[in-house]
């Protein structure tokens, strides 16, 4: 499956959330997202753009899982595109200690608080972090990644194919405070 998406620093996720909500959006979500992307010693998925990740959806009443495998970053017209392969995961604790005893370990972890969409084709994710800019990603194919842009209402310029350590690199130098990607 190909990943098509744009990022978006958001003014307000509660306005946002409630104009999607106004166009019809479905909620497909709300909860705790937690990412947390591994790697060997040799860092080689990272050399090779690769991402392999453990992607897990907390709510009050569970969580469940996702195992995914992300190629490496393209750009077409403008919009990010990489190969993902995803599949469900019964028991995130017991793969995590797979992943530790064929040797790989967390590279990076982020939680935020989300809130994601279906729109007309698109999938809306709006992100709430410990401490950084609240982001808006949108999924989707190009022509309904564009009509959801129209519909969240901010400028469509400030949507881009940065990847999430960009957003934290602006975000730092514009307030002298290091985000917080997780607890």
């Amino acid at each position: 499956m190909r990943e098509i998406e744009l990022k978006s620093v958001v003014d307000d996720i509660s306005k946002r959330r409630k104009i999607v909500e106004d166009a019809g959006a479905e909620l497909q979500f709300t909860g705790r997202l937690i990412d947390a992307r591994y790697g060997d010693q040799e860092g080689r998925l990272m050399l090779a753009d690769h991402v392999l990740r453990l992607r897990i959806y907390e709510t009050d009443e569970g969580h469940k899982g996702h195992l995914d495998w992300k190629g490496q970053t393209e750009y077409e017209n403008g919009y990010k595109v990489r190969e993902e392969l995803s599949t469900s995961v019964g028991d995130p604790d017991a793969l995590e200690t797979i992943l530790a005893k064929l040797g790989y370990s967390v590279m990076m972890r982020i939680e935020r608080r989300i809130w994601q969409y279906g729109l007309d084709g698109a999938t809306v994710r709006f992100e709430e972090y410990e401490q950084m800019d609240m982001l808006v990603e949108v999924e989707g194919s190009p022509a309904a990644i564009e009509k959801a842009i129209e519909v969240i209402g901010l400028p469509r310029d400030g949507y881009t194919t940065d990847r999430l350590t960009d957003f934290v690199l602006r975000y730092e130098a514009r307030t002298g405070r290091l985000a917080k990607l997780s607890r």
